[in-house]
């Protein structure tokens, strides 16, 4: 547990003055409180940095561009991201080991084992507890090289401490025991399964699969059932004692903290571990050379057809890569791209992506399309093919080349501004071998010439390297050698970088702070903006906006028309074609997304100081211009056609949707209403060029809109841009918002039978009569919060996922309007089909624990801290923070009201959370609706894999 001075509660009662009674009431709360926090202080004590024996100084090694890397005694490397305009520290720990290390028998492993290391260690034995306690954003990830673990929190040094103490600990002492392996081999089972449902993922992984022979980059990463399944826990130890150790890890802390300080904390936290006396194997396959074309065809249950193709290429640090990502970026592009122009323009496909992987050995390109049913396969496969095929001699111009090039430095921009997103990212170019090639492949890419992008086209595309089609004999075989990944010690040892963006302010995240420093305002058409400038890390901006529209009648019988209409504004307008908008953006380094649908359309924006002016121009023009060409209509279309089509047999799609219409009884026709798969497909034929513009002619102005901006931008010249712009601009059809009537939820249950589908979604819900501002509120969402919210450590997670291993995913949301009295109770889980009826006996189970016994005051003291120090957080990220902003303008609320409502929130007590629980949860009063494959034959786990000892689990 963190170390507290007092714990919030108890702050918050003492900032209320009071007299006589009711100040007695108060000082035996806030004694209740202190010797509860007493309490359990005693029984886990905050991590306080461990007392060595003197240490050796950590070891500078290098600094580029704000980063510094330094070295530990034991082998470990630390990199220091100090971003004082940010309120929060990330913790990033990379493991230099993936799937490529994994031996016969262990295929999954890596992943399994990024499980397993949340399951506890000695000071730490409920992690999962202690991250929502925090107000932790966590996760951990495994790929092909690498496993990373991350946490983002307010940035203190009561948190800090803990963070660095719990990685530490977890390095080196975390328990895998076979008890927790019993259970969450199935939970990564049930992750596996969760993929096995998409046959465009199945099948890039067969591809792939195919196109190595014997490297391991051919394995998913998730791995195979079977291993999953039998993995003995002796072996699952040893993978974790050889490479989870300080000479094999690279720390990075990024945000607000003091350098000198953390650098001296991390050598007390991990300096201690000693160096390991194993030495570490060099893996050393290497993928042979291609000899010709190869195929592979799924068949499986689906809606939608699929074509994939796989070509390898160079290593991420090899001199051929940058070309080779333009290269692929170009030929996807959308909508100049040949694969687009060959595919989606010609209406043979609804779709089309392509990607490359940048990994520390030679790794692959991969190419994907969706074909509808309708739609022809072997003539779409024919193009697609050739299209391919044509890269080695098609036309690239500069402008194809430059279009690119910006697209990626606009994305390394963005990125590089954000030091959490940063910091989690390096973890990518960490696993190549050295953190620094992020800026050597930066660097390559901006170099990227025409010849370049031709010569690797000419190179890597050929038919005898790529996997897809079918087998062609030939007497002159064209082979690809792929060259040897180079040395990356050589490549960046003199490298210097660029110069440091710019720094931000240090920013406090109070209500108090936020509603002193943001500027509110009203132009003459009614639109209302919230500005709140501040300096911040690359001059970086936020914007959100949002249009509300029309009323219950004059939206009525839209069909998908509402939803369409914002889609297709980004596709053209009378000045500016789809590539031209697209272009525009990425040179002026800034990512714009519309979305509208019912009586509302959302724009957010990010951008810089410096181009804040020219992308709100752009927007400008995209909303009061767009042309709604025919042909990009025909293509969305095709796409959304395609797109409802692949959920026909979705057990996720089909539980959602039978969920939501159960839940909101609106007629047919009205804007709310919930349709089926069928009439959405009904609703895409009837759409047309003309309702498009005439729906954007009588409900589009910013007659009832909102904006905010929060970065770094200036105050009056945006204020008049704004009020230019968008002052003026009126809707021809007046909004009026649309209340919402609260009506019971049917007490039912609903099975869908998928076939052929390994993994099932179940969903179950209760409506609440209830606004945000309600009394009962507060103690709702704490009692959601405790028990399917915070991180794996809510009463559902810890009974469904980790103690039984039933589900990957599985908790619970609560929300309530802020305007009219109606709230959802939701809760879900992810699971496989043959485990329904044991998961439906858990979740009642669980919800009638807490009705009879209740939530200890222990979880709600620890629940309480961790849901404040996550808005904390929330409000320390500018485009949140902008959103938030956005809505309150609406809500006319300022951001005191958070305040006061975390006021609440920390003066509730365990009596209060369980009465209003009781009072509105009760499992027989649900609405219950999943989807899967409940008819197949199951069998159980092998009966030769369990580990001797352990039961086959029959009762």
């Amino acid at each position: 547990m963190k170390k507290l001075l007092l714990p919030l509660m108890v702050l918050a009662l003492l900032s209320i003055h009071t007299t006589g009674d009711a100040q007695t009431k108060a000082e035996k709360k806030i004694a209740k409180y202190e010797a509860k926090l007493q309490e359990l202080k005693e029984q886990i004590p905050p991590p306080p940095p461990p007392k060595v024996k003197e240490l050796p100084a950590p070891v500078k090694k290098s600094s580029v561009e704000g980063i510094t890397e330094y070295q530990l005694a034991n082998g470990m490397k630390v990199l220091l991201f100090p971003d004082q305009s940010q309120q929060t520290i990330t913790v990033n720990i990379t493991y230099l080991v993936g799937s490529r290390h994994e031996g016969y028998g262990e295929t999954g492993m890596a992943h399994l084992l990024e499980h397993m290391v949340f399951k506890g260690s000695p000071k730490h034995p409920d992690i999962p507890k202690e991250l929502s306690d925090h107000g932790a954003r966590p996760n951990g990830t495994t790929w092909l090289d690498r496993t990373n673990y991350f946490e983002t929190f307010a940035a203190n040094d009561a948190n800090l401490n803990w963070a660095l103490d719990l990685e530490s600990d977890r390095m080196v002492n975390s328990f895998i025991k076979n008890e927790d392996l019993q259970t969450e081999f199935s939970v990564v089972r049930n992750e596996f399964e969760m993929g096995e449902n998409d046959p465009s993922s199945v099948l890039m992984d067969r591809i792939i699969s195919s196109g190595h022979v014997w490297h391991n980059y051919g394995n998913s990463t998730i791995g195979s059932r079977e291993d999953i399944e039998r993995v003995p826990i002796d072996r699952l130890q040893a993978f974790y004692k050889t490479y989870y150790q300080p000479d094999n890890a690279v720390l990075m802390v990024a945000g607000k903290f003091d350098p000198e300080a953390t650098l001296k904390l991390v050598n007390d936290y991990f300096g201690p571990i000693p160096r390991p006396t194993r030495k570490l194997q060099t893996t050393y396959t290497k993928e042979p050379t291609q000899d010709g074309e190869r195929s592979v065809v799924l068949r499986r249950v689906g809606d939608v057809q699929y074509l994939g193709a796989m070509y390898h290429v160079s290593s991420g640090t090899h001199a051929d890569f940058g070309a080779t990502d333009v290269l692929v970026d170009i030929l996807k592009n959308e909508p100049t791209g040949p694969l687009y122009k060959a595919l989606v323009e010609s209406k043979l496909a609804s779709s089309q992506f392509g990607y490359v992987f940048g990994l520390k050995e030679p790794g692959y390109a991969y190419f994907g399309v969706e074909v509808p049913t309708d739609k022809d396969l072997a003539k779409a496969n024919e193009v697609f093919l050739a299209t391919l095929d044509a890269a080695a001699s098609m036309d690239i111009t500069q402008a194809d080349v430059d279009r690119a090039k910006t697209q990626t430095a606009k994305y390394l921009d963005q990125v590089t501004r954000n030091s959490e997103a940063f910091s989690k990212m390096l973890s990518e170019y960490i696993a190549k071998g050295d953190w620094r090639s992020f800026f050597l492949f930066r660097d390559a890419v901006q170099n990227v010439t025409v010849d370049d992008v031709k010569r690797v086209a000419a190179k890597y595309f050929k038919p005898s390297n790529r996997t897809f089609g079918k087998f062609l004999p030939t007497k002159t075989p064209d082979r690809v050698i792929i060259p040897a990944e180079p040395n990356i010690e050589e490549l960046v040892k003199d490298y210097k970088g660029r110069e440091l963006v710019a720094e931000g302010e240090v920013f406090d995240p109070s209500p108090a702070n936020i509603d002193s420093r943001t500027i509110e305002g009203k132009f003459a058409n009614g639109m209302e903006y919230a500005l709140l400038p501040k300096a911040t890390r690359g001059n970086t901006v936020a914007m959100d906006m949002t249009l509300r529209i029309g009323d219950e009648m004059s939206l009525k019988n839209m069909g998908v028309t509402d939803n369409l209409t914002a889609s297709m504004l980004m596709m053209g307008t009378k000045n500016m074609n789809r590539q031209e908008i697209k272009d525009q953006l990425d040179k002026i380094q800034t990512t714009m997304r519309i979305n509208g649908g019912g009586n509302s359309v959302s724009i957010s924006l990010l951008s810089t100081k410096e181009h804040l002016p020219a992308a709100l121009k752009i927007l400008d023009d995209v909303l009061k211009n767009p042309t709604f060409d025919a042909e990009e209509l025909d293509k969305m279309l095709l796409e959304q056609k395609a797109q409802i089509e692949a959920q026909l047999s979705d057990p996720m799609a089909i539980a959602g949707n039978i969920y939501r219409r159960t839940m909101s009884e609106y007629p047919k026709g009205d804007i709310r209403y919930t349709p089926t798969f069928e009439e959405q497909l009904a609703y895409v034929k009837e759409v047309n060029v003309e309702k498009l513009k005439d729906f954007h002619a009588r409900f589009y102005g910013a007659s009832s809109a909102t904006v905010s901006l929060v970065g770094d931008f200036e105050k009056d010249a945006i204020e008049k841009q704004l009020n230019s712009q968008f002052g003026s601009w009126t809707s021809s059809i007046p909004f009026k918002r649309m209340a919402t009537v609260f009506t019971p939820n049917p007490n039912k249950s609903e099975a869908v039978n998928t076939p052929d589908k390994p993994n099932a979604l179940f969903l179950a819900g209760i409506k609440v009569q209830m606004k945000d501002t309600d009394p009962d509120y507060p103690a709702m969402v704490m009692g959601n919060y405790l028990l399917g919210g915070g991180f794996l450590n809510s009463r559902l997670a810890m009974r469904i996922r980790q103690k039984e291993g039933i589900s990957y995913g599985v908790g619970s949301q609560f929300s309530a309007s802020s305007l009219d009295e109606v709230g959802t109770f939701t809760t879900y889980a992810i699971y496989a089909p043959e485990n329904a009826a044991k998961l439906e006996a858990a979740f009642v189970e669980e919800i009638n624990k807490v009705r009879n016994e209740g939530f200890t005051e222990e979880e709600l003291i620890a629940a309480v801290e961790g849901f404040i120090q996550g808005q904390t957080v929330s409000r320390s990220k500018d485009n949140e923070l902008a959103g938030k902003l956005d809505n309150y303008l609406y809500l006319d609320r300022k951001v005191s009201f958070d305040a006061a409502y975390e006021d609440k929130i920390k003066n509730l007590t365990i009596d209060q959370v369980n009465a209003t629980f009781r009072k509105y949860i009760d499992a027989s009063k649900v609405t219950m609706v999943k989807a899967g494959d409940f008819e197949k034959k199951f069998t159980e786990k092998p009966e030769e894999a369990k580990p001797a000892g352990v039961s086959s689990g029959k009762n």
